[in-house]
């Protein structure tokens, strides 16, 4: 393998990791009754539509058919691939559920 074709299977799969990190949050949203394009615009607003969440809410089941994804891993995911502003305010939204929880 050269390092051209190292490269590009490098950068395919960041793009597959990064498509997976996009799912946990959609799914994550999904599962907790959250809309993942308004929290995405929240944290980005200056970014408009992301083509990427939007192909990726096709593969979204309902609450019913997924298994549940504990907060901690979607926080992760996103810090680990640097999506911090969204993670900030997924966490706002966790501690939000929190608090009507105490309640």
């Amino acid at each position: 393998m050269d390092k051209k074709e190292m490269e590009e299977k490098i950068i395919e799969q960041y793009r597959q990791d990064e498509n997976m990190m996009i799912l946990v949050f959609a799914q994550w949203c999904v599962n907790n009754g959250l809309k993942p394009e308004e929290l995405y615009h929240e944290a980005y607003p200056d970014q408009g539509s992301n083509k990427e969440l939007e192909k990726t809410l096709e593969l979204t089941v309902s609450k019913e058919e997924s298994e549940p994804i504990p907060d901690t891993t979607v926080l992760n995911v996103l810090q680990l691939f640097e999506n911090d502003d969204l993670a900030f305010i997924v966490n706002r939204e966790v501690e939000n559920r929190n608090k009507q929880e105490k309640d």
